[in-house]
């Protein structure tokens, strides 16, 4: 089954169980006759208000993350997490509205019956939908394409595990081996195809989902190349345990029924600090792009008047998972600047900057109207920076895991832009990559305020390039 299909699923469930929950918690507050009211509370409008906060609650629990990566008693432990703070929360919502009216304290007290409700029928309703999931799985229904990498005992063994396990969700179409020499019988019916140098392009043919990585130690020098190989689709990845130490720092650990695979470069941030990150940066955005107005409509007037040209400048980069997107800056260069020379790298003394240019570019004013693509999901206030697609298909040939930078949303300032230079050179943007990877594995909010503050200090102090 297609994630999209199953989030749907589970978000079908959750509305129906949240509902459910609250019809009894209406019935029993309204109806039972323990409370009394003047006027009958309203049922629909309210139950509508608490179903959506409840599938917020969940979406920023993590709760809609694809449900075979964790046990029931995983999901149920994050259910708990989920209704306890939800509840917590209603609970003073009421208390503050309850005190403005005089309602009595019994009707707070019932909060606690909504609270096992809630896990009840949530946790039973979801218990329920993976049970038929499962089974569903277990007949071969709703399976992903897989690919083994690998071709020797250990990868056969995998396979062996695999197939012993079908509410894992894998259905292994193919083998790929490392190398063209190895041999190409089927095992159990399933072919070895293709090898790792063609393995962006059998991804593609076979709609793969998940490819399992399990190589002989004398292959370990090739994982590197299947990683990279890997990054511009959108795969999971994951790999036998025991090759866990050359890819430190770039794994978690998954146990499912028992067993063990490891996740390479998994997403790290938890859902809820997504969904804070797109808060913050709507926000920001929002208020620097509404409070400085009169400051960016005075740079407009200023870049109209020293040079020829438009005052926007707006050019292709590639967004998250390789998708083309047009950013748009205040125009610091001379009209037609690369008509000639085409693309090429920037550096401190460059001819093509106006005068104007440079001071906007120092205080980093030129990137304000990039806040636009961030208010419109293309972009985000930090993550690496957004490359053309020249670049993009020229550095990841040079420079191993380069695509790893396509998995999260570009952003406007950086790990890399605080700690490095403008792109001069192919060495500068090794040297950034550096510092991306850096972001990527360490992603957190903490981490994106601390590059914020980096990022007005350098502004205030103009130290920008």
């Amino acid at each position: 089954m297609a994630s999209n299909k199953e989030n749907w699923l589970l978000i079908l469930t959750d509305f129906t169980t949240i509902n459910l929950a609250w019809f009894f918690y209406y019935i029993v507050r309204i109806r039972s006759g323990w409370l009394t009211y003047t006027m009958e509370p309203d049922f629909i409008v309210p139950m509508v208000a608490v179903c959506i906060f409840w599938l917020i609650v969940f979406f920023v629990f993590g709760l809609y993350r694809p449900w075979y990566a964790k046990s029931r008693l995983d999901e149920f432990t994050t259910i708990f997490k989920a209704t306890t703070f939800g509840v917590l929360f209603l609970f003073f919502s009421i208390f503050i509205d309850d005190r403005g009216v005089g309602s009595p304290i019994q009707s707070r007290l019932l909060i606690t019956f909504y609270w096992m409700l809630m896990l009840i029928c949530v946790g039973g309703g979801r218990f329920l939908m993976h049970t038929f999931q499962r089974r569903l799985l277990m007949a071969g229904i709703g399976l992903h394409n897989t690919f083994i990498v690998g071709w020797s005992d250990k990868a056969r063994e995998l396979f062996d595990t695999v197939i012993s396990y079908p509410a894992l969700g894998y259905n292994v179409v193919g083998f790929i081996p490392v190398s063209m020499d190895s041999k190409t019988e089927p095992y159990k019916g399933v072919p070895v195809i293709g090898s790792i140098d063609t393995l962006p392009k059998m991804i593609d043919e076979y709609n793969v989902k998940d490819v399992l990585i399990a190589l002989d130690s004398s292959e370990h020098d090739r994982l590197l190349h299947i990683i990279s190989g890997c990054d511009s689709r959108v795969v999971s990845m994951k790999i036998i345990p025991d090759l866990y130490d050359i890819i430190s720092g770039q794994a978690r650990t998954n146990q499912i029924y028992g067993f063990p695979l490891i996740e390479i470069m998994p997403e790290i941030m938890q859902p809820w600090e997504r969904a804070v990150k797109r808060i913050i940066d709507i926000m920001v955005s929002s208020i620097i792009l509404l409070i400085g107005l009169p400051i960016w409509i005075f740079v407009a007037i200023i870049i109209a008047f020293t040079s020829k040209g438009p005052i926007f400048y707006t050019q292709e980069r590639v967004g998250k998972d390789g998708k083309l997107f047009h950013i748009i800056k205040f125009r610091s260069m001379y009209e037609d600047a690369e008509h000639k020379s085409g693309p090429v790298w920037a550096n401190k003394k460059d001819p093509r900057v106006t005068w104007i240019g440079r001071i906007i570019r120092k205080l980093r004013i030129d990137e304000v109207p990039q806040l636009i693509n961030v208010l419109d999901g293309k972009m985000c206030l930090v993550g690496p920076r957004p490359e053309r697609p020249f670049f993009v298909e020229q550095l990841s040939k040079e420079i191993p895991l380069y695509k790893r930078r396509l998995k999260v949303r570009p952003g406007i300032t950086g790990w890399a832009q605080v700690k490095h230079k403008y792109d001069e050179s192919v060495e500068d943007v090794k040297k950034k990559v550096q510092y991306d990877l850096f972001y990527i594995e360490n992603m957190s909010l903490r981490m994106d305020f601390k590059i914020l503050l980096n990022t007005i200090t350098v502004v205030l102090l103009g130290k920008g390039h």
